[in-house]
């Protein structure tokens, strides 16, 4: 006799009716620990979606020098230049956040001795901007300072509250899922006794890297330009046991 075939598609769920006795599946033994009767055991998965509300701007500060003392000041006048920046477009410099200057000495491994040649000192700077109008303006500047690795990414500043949705979305489906078992084997549900959660948080989308541009004319029209926008998911897995009465 050939077995059936079980879509991945369908929601998997065991029960236990009276003197029916049905074997949960691995996972679910190593959760529950034994087979429960009167009980359905359930799992799904659900989502959140929704438009980024922050955009994530970050790049670096950095300078080398023969001296030490002279590339703190560049690196710090480089810091200055970028505090200028913010408040010229209307933004506090404290909302960016700046880690401390690492120093590095650099060394001519050309010569055999190694000889020291200098010190680079850098840090990181990451900026958070909910106005999204603002974001030309400061990766155009951005492009004209001596910063290195500039970047733009768009996120859910909340992910939190994210999740939590996603988490709800999958703990219905698995209600709805336990629900039709019970209906159909003439049981009505129960209350939920155990559930288990995982949930899943997206990469930031990262629609571009910003460069030195000189000498472009005038800018294209943007990519993104009629289309809609990418919407960020979180998506969460829910393992569940209800009561069946």
């Amino acid at each position: 006799m050939k077995k059936p075939k079980w879509s991945p598609r369908i929601l998997w769920a065991a029960v236990v009716l009276g003197s029916l006795s049905l074997v949960l599946p691995a996972s679910a033994q190593e959760q529950s620990g034994k087979v429960i009767a009167n009980s359905v055991w359930v799992g799904a998965d659900g989502k959140y979606e929704a438009d980024p509300d922050t955009a994530l701007v970050t790049f670096g500060v950095s300078a080398q020098d023969k001296k030490l003392q002279d590339a703190m000041r560049t690196a710090t006048e480089a810091t200055e230049r970028v505090r200028q920046l913010l408040r010229s477009n209307g933004i506090d410099p404290s909302q960016a956040q700046m880690g401390r200057f690492a120093t590095q000495p650099v060394y001519d491994y050309n010569n055999p001795k190694h000889k020291l040649v200098g010190y680079r000192v850098h840090t990181n700077v990451s900026l958070k901007l909910k106005d999204f109008a603002k974001i030309g303006p400061i990766s155009e500047g951005l492009a004209n300072l001596d910063v290195t690795n500039t970047s733009i990414s768009y996120i859910l500043d909340n992910m939190d509250a994210a999740k939590i949705k996603a988490v709800e979305d999958a703990l219905r489906r698995a209600h709805d899922e336990a629900n039709a078992v019970s209906q159909a084997s003439g049981r009505t549900l129960g209350e939920l006794s155990y559930a288990s959660v995982d949930t899943f948080e997206p990469q930031p989308v990262r629609p571009m890297m910003t460069y030195k541009a000189q000498n472009m004319g005038a800018a294209p029209p943007a990519p993104t330009e009629q289309f809609s926008a990418e919407k960020i998911t979180v998506t969460a897995h829910v393992n569940a046991l209800y009561n069946l009465k």
